[in-house]
């Protein structure tokens, strides 16, 4: 697969096109054709208002967004997995990743970096034609304006989880105005992303309805409890306790899926324990994450796939010892395992464990399949609150919520009730629960714990350097001054 990389300033100052989405179905998109600003009247109506925010989930099907690239940074790079496959095959910078030896010219990162920055862009587009498209419903269009904003948000969380400071571009820029050129090559410190993204999910908030209000393909749309799910955890990040107990309290309406694996098949998509999640169709014709399934499926003698990102044994042996066997094997496929679908794993893959989140039952063989990422889901709300509570001193309430999850999972009531202790207890639960769902590695780092987990995973992570990934190198160069270095790089 070919694949493009493109900095900031090159993408953004581009910006004479607006992507459209050739089908009806949403996500079912194809999002490359281009159409000037001069033809926006051809947008005036409630279908092309929604193409513009179609045309934003649309990316995050995209193989630099939501594949390989960000596989190897939230999960390879973790002591959750190891980055698998056969020894020769690197996958291009993945063996660099899981060794934490990456550099500002490791690929992933400027795939992760220039990514979102074209789904902000996309995000500024819609924020800046919707409005003008009065021939379109006025409730769609504030709601889609609302969907923009959450959309905007979460990439922005991404990037300053990822990076830090980061250019902060809030509209789509003039091709020959300075002040825009600086703006996309001039960090801004992480407080004011952070700020910038509070806003946009308090905006998104006040306008998207109720998940309860959509049906069929508008499922998979931001809502209202969206937007307050990652205001609760955009809090938890800058240990704001009091502000991510407020947001997660106004997160209703959801509850867990009583059977934990049954989230992940393709009859639990969009259910009523999932918040946010991304997902393709799979069918023919359709659209999925590209190749999300085939990177992480088991490879060699009875695989379908790439192989890459194998989950450790440190991973499994957190389950095991937990007596977590429900998780466990909802998580990890393991040699000679029978699957929910009744396929049986072959006990000569190339590799002992590999990811079963990542499993397709209908298109196990497909570049393209119906697995969602599961980027909100209530399991984590109940987790989120519980550690604001813990850290307000309320404990025994957080004690509470922990084993709401625990007991879904079928283990034990935790036996923890000191508050450094339930501590201990909700980041590990954090890990058994959100394993594999890209959360791993920014709460190792969020929670002051990478350096002892990864020297456990015999990796060598360094205080005061790793905490961020590198900016890419060619957006250094191009800043020319503007933007310097995260530390250590």
């Amino acid at each position: 697969m070919k694949r493009q990389y493109i900095i900031i300033a090159s993408l953004l100052l581009t910006m004479g096109g607006i992507s459209q989405s050739c089908k009806n179905d949403f996500l079912d998109v194809t999002p490359t054709e281009n159409y000037t600003v001069g033809d926006l009247e051809n947008f005036n109506n409630d279908a092309g208002a929604a193409s513009f925010v179609t045309s934003i989930y649309a990316k995050f099907l995209d193989w630099d967004m939501s594949s390989f690239a960000w596989i190897g940074v939230t999960s390879i790079a973790s002591d959750d997995a190891d980055k698998g496959s056969s020894p020769g095959d690197t996958g291009s910078d993945k063996d660099i990743l899981d060794a934490l030896t990456f550099t500002p010219t490791t690929p992933s990162f400027e795939s992760l970096f220039s990514s979102n920055y074209q789904g902000i862009n996309r995000c500024n587009q819609a924020l800046q034609y919707i409005p003008q498209l009065d021939k379109a419903n006025s409730d769609l269009r504030n709601r889609l304006i609302g969907e923009a904003k959450f959309l905007r948000a979460f990439m922005y969380f991404t990037l300053v989880k990822s990076f830090g400071a980061v250019p902060l571009v809030d509209h789509v820029p003039a091709d020959k105005n300075e002040e825009d050129k600086k703006m996309l090559l001039t960090k801004r410190p992480k407080e004011d992303i952070y700020a910038f993204i509070e806003k946009d999910l308090l905006d998104a908030a006040t306008i998207l309805p109720n998940k309860s209000s959509y049906t069929g393909v508008d499922l998979a749309r931001a809502s209202k409890g969206a937007a307050y799910a990652l205001l609760a955890k955009v809090s938890m990040y800058q240990k704001k306790w009091d502000k991510a107990l407020e947001y997660a309290d106004k997160v209703t309406g959801y509850s867990l899926t009583p059977v934990y694996i049954d989230q992940y098949k393709a009859t639990g998509k969009f259910n009523q324990e999932s918040i946010f999640e991304i997902g393709g169709s799979g069918a023919i014709g359709g659209r999925g994450i590209q190749q999300y399934t085939q990177v992480q499926g088991a490879r060699g003698a009875g695989g379908w796939g790439w192989g890459f990102s194998t989950p450790t044994q440190g991973l499994f042996d957190a389950y095991t010892a937990e007596g977590d066997t429900e998780r466990r094997d909802a998580t990890i496929i393991q040699r000679g395992m029978t699957l929910y679908d009744g396929r049986k794993i072959s006990d000569n893959t190339d590799n002992k464990f590999y990811n079963y989140k990542a499993y397709s039952s209908s298109f196990t063989t497909q570049a393209q399949t119906d697995v969602s990422i599961k980027y909100l889901r209530y399991a984590e709300v109940l987790l989120i609150k519980a550690e604001a509570l813990n850290e307000l001193g309320r404990t025994s309430e957080a004690v509470d919520l922990l084993n709401q999850v625990r007991t879904r999972a079928k283990v034990s009531a935790t036996t923890a009730s000191s508050q450094t202790d339930v501590r201990l207890a909700i980041w590990k639960e954090r890990r058994l629960e959100l394993a594999f769902e890209h959360e791993r590695w920014f709460d190792l780092v969020r929670t002051g714990q990478a350096e002892k987990a990864m020297a456990a995973d015999g990796k060598k992570f360094t205080v005061g350097k790793n905490e961020l990934f590198p900016l890419p190198q060619r957006f250094i160069d191009e800043a020319k001054g503007l933007s310097s270095q995260n530390p250590g790089y």
